[in-house]
């Protein structure tokens, strides 16, 4: 199993999967959701590595793939999130990611994205180190004030051109003209069909190729320098948050256990136990935004 996840890792393969993966380095004993007891360890963690998910934007308001959100229109959302599908219907793909574009670019940070920035902010003075491993596109990290991200999944507001691979930052709305009020996501909404050539496309001179947004799609490889940033932090960190992640998307779901068998203290903070809790030393059950900022709060023995 260990060389399976390592195997997934060094292939950096995005994949969904509900089966609950069991490691040989499992500890038995049930996680402990004693918050004086992590905030001791958390005093003396000098570099902390906080992974989040999809839970952590839904408290903004961010819809998820999962439950209610499943579908867009008729479509499942995770079926759209393909290669294939982008390459069969570029203007489906791109009103279903405009939709997601125009929602992310109206919320705003909660307080659990919001706790996380000022920490890292804190510890900074203090010679400490925070750096957000995130599955999250919406952006919201940055809003809130993060610094140190390391967004394995891409990004909503950044476009690749298909063409010459120019990456950018991209934050126009609409997109481009042909998307304007496109992308609602009722059941009975018709698709636009907007001609390949009103699709976003590059600026970048003399190229002019589609663009598509800058994420990861189900069945594409995770970027490998973000990867092996990913791994040096892995590597080095004292210290692991789990926040508001289903843990059955991989490779991200073997993070935490994979920090968990060196030893290092892992807590997980979620409405729901997952496939994974039973790796960690802590899980604490509720919403990001209520239990992170009493995790991460100014520690009485900090100086600054």
């Amino acid at each position: 199993m260990l060389l399976h996840n390592r195997a997934v890792f060094a292939l950096g393969l995005r994949m969904c999967s509900a089966r609950v993966r069991r490691g040989p380095w499992m500890d038995t004993t049930r996680p402990n959701s004693d918050m004086s007891e992590f905030r001791e360890i958390f005093s003396k963690a000098k570099h902390i590595a906080i992974i989040t998910g999809a839970g952590v934007s839904a408290e903004s308001g961010v819809p998820t793939f999962r439950g209610d959100n499943e579908k867009w229109r008729k479509w499942q959302s995770q079926d759209l999130a393909t290669p294939e599908a982008f390459s069969r219907t570029p203007s489906r793909v791109w009103e279903f990611y405009h939709y997601r574009r125009e929602m992310a670019l109206n919320k705003k940070p909660n307080a659990a994205h919001l706790a996380i920035a000022e920490c890292e902010a804190r510890l900074r003075k203090q010679g400490r180190t925070v750096v957000v491993i995130t599955q999250c596109i919406d952006d919201l990290h940055r809003k809130a004030g993060s610094k140190h991200v390391l967004k394995i999944h891409g990004s909503l507001m950044e476009t690749r051109c298909v063409s010459c691979g120019h990456v950018t930052v991209n934050k126009r709305s609409p997109i481009c003209a042909a998307l304007k009020d496109k992308g609602a996501p009722g059941p009975d909404v018709a698709d636009a069909q907007i001609p390949v050539d009103k699709l976003p496309r590059c600026g970048e001179s003399d190229c002019h190729g589609l663009l598509r947004p800058n994420v990861v799609f189900f069945g594409e490889t995770l970027d490998s320098h973000i990867l092996t940033k990913v791994e040096k932090e892995m590597e080095t960190c004292d210290l692991c948050l789990v926040v508001g992640t289903s843990s059955i998307v991989y490779p991200a779901a073997m993070f935490g256990p994979q920090i968990a068998s060196r030893g290092v203290p892992v807590a997980e903070f979620n409405k729901n136990t997952t496939p994974k809790t039973e790796y960690f030393t802590h899980h604490f059950q509720g919403p990001c935004g209520t239990t992170l900022p009493l995790a991460l709060a100014r520690h009485e023995s900090e100086v600054i």
